[in-house]
């Protein structure tokens, strides 16, 4: 479809082939479709995806099926205790010449895909998974004081075990901050269990097709960045926002109890981004109080961080986060700028 035709036209056609990418998904991985609709908006929004789920869910099975799906360049890394940085950036090695002489040459990591897969990223140490944050922010890595640029789109899908803590490292804020969504892969249901026997018992499985290229991705990138969001609406996600941090104005009480600091701005730009793709899959070309509510949980569960009282009494962020979406009104006067 033309980048000049109008805004209605190109938001249909955004629908049917984001419809079409999860219809292929499903063929391969059952139920889920509230994960894979949150895989999808960070693709679209051009942002990084965490998947947290007990092992056998599916979630490497969701990420290898979705590279299949699109036509991009895709890698995987297995986390573990002893990888270094340059076994996913990259290193200089020296190699011999034509004429005889010696040169450094820089040999590529696997991080250099579009859809890379972080599988179990927490049983690396943090030296490595910091390597990871110059690539996720800025889509380049810098070896030997030498800046290598990734191949857009570029794309992070991390997958961590929440219940096996012997072996693992907790990921840094830094690292937390730049995915775009974390997902909680829950378990499926009596019906999905049954599907997935009929599927892996037998020989019935299913090779899905390409749907999507990486220009295509770009493409629908740019056109959610065209829904409208009217002040008052980016206020409420402000405000959402700034009362996760203890020391604001809008802090609650939930807030000034049980937590020790609030999200980045990152936390109002995810929220805004992934609001503008539930728009544009409801068919409305501005984002709604509900687009906020409905995004706000995966955008926020990772950059808050809890105090000892929280953690103490077992607190999930989740739980929290309810309460200080119930306390934010949705409109309040703006403040003067």
């Amino acid at each position: 479809m033309s980048e000049v035709a109008p805004l209605p036209e190109r938001a249909a056609e955004f629908r049917r082939r984001f419809h079409a990418v999860q219809e292929e998904i499903g063929k391969v991985v059952v139920g889920q479709p509230d994960i894979v609709s949150g895989v999808l908006t960070c693709l679209f929004v051009g942002g990084h995806c965490l998947l947290e789920g007990v092992p056998g869910l599916g979630k490497t099975l969701l990420v290898r099926t979705l590279a299949q799906v699109l036509d991009l360049e895709f890698n995987r890394i297995q986390f573990t205790p002893d990888l270094m940085p340059s076994d996913i950036l990259g290193t200089n090695i020296i190699t011999e010449t034509e004429s005889g002489g010696r040169a450094f040459q820089f040999q590529r990591g696997p991080i250099f895909a579009q859809i890379v897969l972080a599988d179990e990223i927490n049983r690396a140490t943090p030296k490595t998974q910091s390597a990871l944050l110059e690539a996720m922010q800025e889509h380049r890595v810098t070896i030997g004081g030498k800046m290598h640029q990734l191949e857009e789109p570029f794309f992070v899908l991390a997958t961590q075990n929440p219940i096996e803590q012997e072996g693992t490292y907790p990921l840094p804020e830094a690292q937390l901050d730049r995915f775009l969504f974390k997902l909680i892969v829950p378990f499926v249901t009596r019906e999905e269990l049954a599907t997935i026997l009929d599927r892996t018992t037998r020989n019935d499985w299913v090779q899905p097709q390409k749907i999507m290229d990486g220009r295509e991705i770009q493409q629908w990138q740019s056109l959610v960045r065209e829904v409208l969001i009217a002040p008052a609406v980016q206020d409420y996600a402000i405000r959402l926002v700034l009362a996760t941090h203890p020391e604001s104005e809008f802090a609650t009480e939930p807030t000034k109890r049980f937590l020790r600091c609030g999200a980045s701005p990152r936390g109002a730009q995810t929220m805004i981004l992934a609001a503008k793709v539930r728009a544009l899959l409801a068919g409305r070309y501005n984002v709604s109080f509900d687009d906020l509510r409905s995004v706000y949980f995966p955008a926020m569960r990772h950059r808050v961080l809890l105090n000892f009282e929280a953690q103490a009494e077992n607190l999930p962020p989740d739980q929290l986060l309810q309460q200080i979406l119930a306390l934010v009104p949705e409109k309040a006067e703006l403040a003067a700028r």
